[in-house]
């Protein structure tokens, strides 16, 4: 996995990149990649989109 704090596409390839939620891109230097984070059970939750549409077409909360 990624380091979620390095930066914006620093030492990302395309075997490690996130893939978009809402339709399945390889997200690799994307000045628009969004990431909804969020804890369940006690368990950290990430679901990373492409952009800004993509994250309201899955209805991803703000």
């Amino acid at each position: 996995m990624v380091d979620p704090t390095s930066d914006l596409g620093e030492d990302v390839d395309e075997e490690d990149a996130p893939s978009c939620a809402a339709c399945g891109t390889k997200i690799i230097q994307s000045p628009t990649h969004r990431v909804v984070t969020r804890v369940e059970d006690g368990r950290v939750q990430t679901r990373h989109f492409c952009s800004d549409e993509c994250k309201a077409a899955h209805g991803a909360d703000a």
